[in-house]
């Protein structure tokens, strides 16, 4: 997914995943957010227009990098469709959660992309693999033979010699090869249509209420008082989906093969854009800092 937010740094990001994936994907599409910005994404630094977005993303498809750009449907019909769907009510409004991330624009992307198998990175991420090594074939394995992983995505962070994971929610290791979540993350992830659909609806979740009985009312009558008074925001669809695994038997599953890693800028301000080509030649190269192992978010003060 892209948003005039990611302008400063697509260009480079996402010819670097799709180098590093070095997977032969049946389709590469960009799902483009035409949504004004709200939530912490008005502040973002960068921001450009739709018609920069626009041009950047046929670049990409000139460059042979994507496929494909679709733009994002919030006509209210499709709204209501696919949040029966989801969350079981078409009552439902809000597009976007509190932090201006895209709800609709997610569940939008799952169901326009083809395949049974879809794989997801948000824009800004940054991806080393060994070349000998595919972590895709590797997560689709483990999802046709383990039926309760319901989500892989590779290692987050690169390898501590220790084996040192630093995650600020639980997690087992698993004897297979991988870390079992009941938490999940939207920022990468590969997951199977069909077993996906098995997990839905999702529960609603509401936040920004004042009151602490509104905050764990029953989501009906939260979103009853929402499309009556405008109150509340929707918390983030991965808590909604980590709501779901916690409720379930399924987990999601982090490979735990040090041949593939994440690692996610946070600060994406002038000096990041300026050291980012550094940034992707050190990860493609599988060099970082010994400071930056086990750790997902990756620490400025060690890179440039």
């Amino acid at each position: 997914m892209v948003a005039r937010t990611d302008i400063p740094f697509i260009m480079q990001t996402l010819p670097h995943l799709v180098r590093m994936c070095r997977f032969p994907f049946q389709r590469r599409i960009l799902v483009m957010d035409t949504a004004p910005l709200s939530g912490d994404k008005v502040g973002r630094p960068g921001i450009g227009t739709l018609e920069q977005l626009r041009d950047h993303c046929q670049q990409l498809i000139h460059d042979g990098v994507m496929d494909e750009v679709i733009e994002m449907d919030y006509s209210p019909a499709y709204r209501r469709r696919l949040y029966q769907k989801h969350f079981g009510s078409r009552y439902l409004q809000p597009t976007h959660n509190y932090k201006g991330y895209p709800i609709l624009g997610t569940i939008f992307s799952l169901e326009k992309v083809p395949g049974d198998y879809v794989l997801h990175f948000d824009s800004d991420m940054l991806l080393y693999q060994h070349p000998d090594h595919s972590w895709i074939r590797e997560a689709i394995q483990l999802l046709q033979r383990r039926p309760e992983v319901m989500f892989v995505r590779p290692l987050s962070g690169p390898p501590h010699p220790d084996g040192a994971l630093h995650q600020r929610v639980p997690f087992e290791p698993d004897p297979a090869g991988f870390y079992r979540f009941k938490f999940f993350g939207s920022r990468v992830y590969l997951l199977q249509r069909r077993k996906f659909e098995s997990l839905l609806p999702l529960p609603i979740l509401w936040c920004r209420y004042r009151r602490a009985w509104l905050r764990h009312g029953p989501a009906s009558l939260l979103t009853w008082l929402h499309n009556l008074t405008g109150r509340g925001a929707l918390d983030s669809w991965e808590v909604m989906v980590s709501r779901q695994l916690e409720q379930t038997a399924y987990v999601r599953a982090t490979l735990a093969s040090p041949l593939a890693w994440t690692v996610h800028p946070v600060a994406r301000g002038p000096a990041f854009i300026a050291a980012l080509p550094d940034i992707i030649r050190r990860v493609e190269a599988g060099q970082y800092p010994p400071e930056q192992a086990g750790y997902y978010d990756l620490k400025p003060e060690l890179w440039y």
